[in-house]
């Protein structure tokens, strides 16, 4: 007797395993196709992965929350990964010390450019109060910027939709970006996309200079103290 590949695949469906499985394979393929592009920033595995995973969806007509159902076990890791951050923060302590004007200064530059133009330029054409909310924390990682979006109104699969965006296009531009510009500190550089790319933006910094990789976490991490403390100060004022 041959089995029906449909009833097959509404039993696979059922269970969490295959989309967590799903998930992890399409990371391992955008791996494999970054490093066979030897490294190279536009292709990303984060991107790669997104865009398998989309197809896969789609060809299956299978709606994101049966996804996410399966796939949480993922989400529920961002938070502990967040927190390891604090290893390099601890390693680096004493260059913290030494150069803590510049790190809360520039800090605080990305954290307000970040939020503020991201609301001008939505109000600007037009978005409703819950897109702001949504909108606002962008540039945090992803638990943080859930949270963030949660206690002001906003939609937080919207918001984990545009904290991916903005992690997978800052990896993207960040090294020829900074190239362009003639910064040559490791530091500096580490520290911009930690603040404005969150974790996927970390990990290309650690991919390119250890040094960048730990001022990044350092970033990403007080970055997401300090938007917490911004976001619903911006937007109460543009609502």
């Amino acid at each position: 007797m041959q089995a029906d590949p449909a009833l097959i695949w509404a039993y696979l469906t059922q269970g969490p395993l295959l989309w967590l499985t799903a998930t992890l394979a399409a990371y391992a393929i955008g791996d494999a196709c970054f490093r066979a592009a030897g490294r190279q920033s536009w292709a990303n595995p984060v991107l790669i992965a997104v865009i398998l995973l989309g197809v896969l969806l789609t060809v299956t007509g299978t709606d994101y929350a049966t996804y996410f159902e399966g796939a949480q076990f993922v989400h529920f890791m961002l938070g502990p990964a967040t927190v390891a951050l604090a290893l390099p923060m601890f390693d680096n302590l004493p260059r913290m010390r030494r150069a803590v004007l510049p790190i809360a200064a520039g800090l605080l530059a990305g954290s307000l450019v970040a939020v503020v133009s991201a609301l001008a330029i939505a109000s600007a054409l037009g978005a409703g109060p819950q897109i702001l909310a949504a909108l606002a924390p962008k540039s945090t990682t992803a638990p943080v910027a859930i949270g963030i979006a949660e206690r002001l109104g906003g939609q937080p699969t919207l918001t984990a939709a545009l904290v991916l965006c903005t992690g997978i296009f800052g990896a993207m531009v960040v090294t020829p970006f900074l190239n362009l510009l003639g910064i040559r500190d490791w530091r500096a550089r580490g520290l911009a996309v930690g603040t404005a790319a969150h974790g996927i933006g970390t990990a290309r910094a650690f991919q390119v200079n250890p040094t960048a990789g730990a001022f990044a976490g350092i970033g990403m991490g007080l970055n997401a103290i300090l938007t917490a403390i911004i976001a619903p100060l911006v937007v109460r004022l543009f609502q």
